[in-house]
């Protein structure tokens, strides 16, 4: 279990909290394997009615750590990042998600798979895959057309420019804007709430909602992992995480 991801387990409620604050929670292997360990394990234990993401008051994530990320890059199926991907896409049980902050890449697109999504004024969601010579992730190819619309999730998707979290509730990302002070509480009463209905009918209520375009998620993330780790070989990535560690624009003119 990475250090920096804390899980407890109380009153039917598994919470999964990204604690990396001096790198902005920006996730690492281990802390995706911790995650995608915590997700399963919640998903085994019958006592455990649902699961809770949050980050601090002031961060939900910046995104994959580009230096761990770079020295360990996700080579199949089996890599951390794709297991924990895997792991909120299929889970059986309701996910909720508590976002302040920052919510960058994977900190954005895993909030598609969550059945409910509470954010603070302050939070600020970006999914900058293009802008490094990337392309998406966790099916969001897929699920933010169907929930935002093409026009809409194309210029969230194509551009990658910060957005607001008014932005993401008019985008079907966000369940609700909740003040920053009550976010947490707010998330751990849903989620309380959630906890004492009949489990079964929750579990086949969210199969019902999913199955009928579940094999397509599949699709789409597998094709996505594909294309993403021929990314990561590609010029322009290159390009782009360069210019991101020298802290200089980066340069597509001669692509």
């Amino acid at each position: 279990m990475s250090r920096n991801i804390v899980v407890e387990t109380k009153d039917r409620i598994t919470r999964i909290e990204l604690d990396r604050a001096d790198k902005k929670n920006a996730i690492t292997a281990d802390m995706y394997q911790a995650m995608a360990d915590a997700l399963q394990a919640a998903e085994r234990d019958r006592d455990v009615r649902v699961i809770l993401f949050h980050g601090k008051p002031d961060c939900f994530t910046a995104g994959n750590d580009l230096k761990d990320f770079l020295e360990k890059p996700p080579s199949g199926e089996n890599s951390p990042v794709f297991q924990f991907l895997q792991g909120i896409s299929t889970a059986a049980k309701p996910l909720v998600a508590a976002v302040a902050g920052p919510a960058v890449g994977i900190g954005t697109t895993m909030l598609l798979h969550c059945d409910f999504v509470y954010a603070s004024p302050n939070a600020r969601f970006q999914m900058p895959f293009v802008t490094l010579g990337l392309v998406p992730e966790a099916a969001s190819s897929l699920l933010l057309p169907m929930t935002a619309g093409y026009h809409r999730a194309a210029e969230l998707l194509l551009l990658g420019k910060p957005f607001t979290a008014e932005k993401a509730l008019a985008a079907g990302i966000v369940t609700e804007i909740v003040p920053d002070a009550e976010l947490l509480d707010h998330a751990l009463e849903v989620a309380a709430a959630i906890a004492v209905l009949p489990p079964s009918s929750l579990r086949m209520t969210k199969a019902l909602m999913k199955t009928r375009y579940a094999s397509a998620v599949v699709e789409a993330m597998g094709s996505e992992g594909e294309k993403f780790r021929a990314q990561l070989g590609s010029a322009e990535a290159k390009e782009a995480m360069q210019a991101f560690f020298e802290k200089r624009k980066p340069d597509f003119s001669k692509f």
